[in-house]
């Protein structure tokens, strides 16, 4: 049995309790929005408190790197000689908060709410960079250091594609030799059961333009003589998907690799109500792909959705107009061999040959990502399941999450590395969407799950 934390550790995260919850907080009120222009100071501020937090828990070589963009932070851990090296990766960037109104308090104003956490980035991610970095405070503050060797990368743009990321990888690829990357950025099952994702889909975005005069018309005067934007639109939108679910994009589905029986068999035996899915999140029903089941398609199989549309007139009452121009963001999400690169070009080229006569079309690549899938058998996706049962009391489930994180492919092909995807936030945590909040007992036992992990991947072979 491989060693673990000595008692003092526990000791440590019992006193300093309160004071950990202080600093989770401090982290949170930092608006963080990579997306949004505004924010650009509040991101150079988290990525400042981050590196200021490494330096005063004992991490070397702290850095505030430039990247074009928001900068990444970076710092090491390297006293572990013959032991594992691992890449610790995480974001300081939160998504925007809109719609303001539905938020129960302040975003950015965390509040405890019984045995949750509220705030912007309270799960998605800066809760989970939290508690890596107090178990590494904790580790060091009672053993003088660490089981394995850790390099920390934490990025502030992931919320708006990671646009910058790659690039800094491809220049840093030496500083960032190592076994492995462990990333907190995903969450557990339903039911709040401890999980471990082994697979997460891409992302390919476009935005669409659709531009008719070069100013709104009166709908009496020119109705019925020239093409509505707004019109033209919902005609492209329409003829993206079938009554089936099926994308009708050509050459959408050339590279998605069937599920096999043993996918199929795994997906099924996951604890899975769908009814009381459907209830958490009020709709009538669950639709999708035809074939599939609900697990299946949410994390087995490709996307295609409308993210927002604009155009027109807004405002209260009626304004009879045709509008000069529309607009339509879209994201598809992809599974393991599709590229995001051939998926945009499809789109655009099918967008374009569908779009009505009487209107400019305009298709805008946007950020994108490719998929990810992990062995369940690899050694360090196994130390990880050992991990959580040692601290969580049960196994780990093994679940494809829908979601992006462009990095893990990032990791995998410009590094080399296997990724292991180690997430403790609430399935039910609202990332993304008004009242976010992290499981404070899903955080506190994550910070005990870091550090047996470290212990556990310190007895692997090299």
């Amino acid at each position: 049995m491989p060693a673990g934390p000595a008692p003092a550790f526990e000791q440590y995260l019992e006193l300093n309790r309160e004071r950990r919850l202080e600093s989770y907080k401090a982290l949170l009120r930092i608006p963080s929005v990579s997306a949004l222009p505004e924010h650009a100071s509040d991101c150079r501020a988290a990525a400042e408190a981050i590196a200021a937090d490494l330096r005063a828990i004992g991490i070397e070589h702290v850095e505030v790197a430039e990247t074009g963009g928001h900068p990444v932070v970076y710092g090491d851990w390297l006293h572990a000689p013959g032991a594992p090296t691992v890449i610790v990766y995480g974001h300081y960037d939160v998504q925007p908060v809109d719609p303001l109104e539905l938020w129960e308090s302040p975003p950015f104003e965390p509040i405890v709410v019984g045995d949750r956490l509220q705030a912007r980035g309270a799960a998605d991610d800066k809760g989970q960079v939290h508690l890596h970095l107090r178990a590494t405070e904790a580790l060091l503050a009672t053993s003088g250091g660490l089981p394995v060797n850790v390099k920390f990368v934490v990025e502030g743009e992931e919320e708006s594609g990671s646009v910058n990321l790659d690039r800094w990888l491809e220049a840093n690829r030496e500083r960032l030799a190592a076994d492995l990357v462990v990333i907190s950025d995903t969450g557990f099952f339903d039911g709040n059961r401890p999980a471990i994702t082994i697979g997460l889909r891409g992302l390919a975005a476009v935005q669409v333009n659709v531009y008719g005069s070069t100013i709104d018309l009166h709908s009496g005067s020119y109705g019925g003589t020239v093409q509505n934007p707004a019109n033209a639109l919902c005609a492209i939108v329409a003829r993206l998907k079938g009554p089936d679910g099926r994308i009708l994009v050509p050459g959408f589905y050339d590279d998605v690799l069937p599920l096999t029986e043993a996918d199929r068999a795994a997906f099924a035996a996951l604890p899975f109500d769908e009814e009381a899915f459907r209830g958490s999140i009020g709709v009538p029903a669950l639709v999708g792909e035809a074939g599939y089941t609900t697990l299946e398609r949410r994390g087995a199989r490709p996307t295609l959705d409308v993210n927002g549309v604009w155009g027109g007139f807004q405002g209260e009452g009626s304004k009879t107009i045709i509008p000069a121009h529309a607009h339509a963001k879209i994201t598809c999400r992809l599974v393991p061999a599709q590229d995001p690169d051939r998926i945009t070009e499809l789109l655009v080229s099918y967008i374009s040959e569908i779009a009505p006569p009487g209107v400019r079309v305009e298709i805008v690549p946007q950020h994108g990502g490719r998929p990810s899938l992990t062995p369940i058998d690899h050694p360090a996706t196994k130390a990880a399941a050992r991990a959580i049962e040692a601290t969580f009391g049960v196994a780990p489930l093994y679940i494809r999450e829908g979601g992006s994180i462009p990095v893990c492919a990032s990791f995998e092909s410009i590094l080399g590395l296997p990724v292991v995807l180690l997430g403790f936030t609430p399935p039910d945590d609202h990332a993304h969407a008004p009242n976010e909040s992290m499981d404070l007992r899903n955080y506190e036992t994550g910070i005990r799950t870091v550090a047996h992990l470290w212990y556990e991947l310190a007895d692997l072979p090299r």
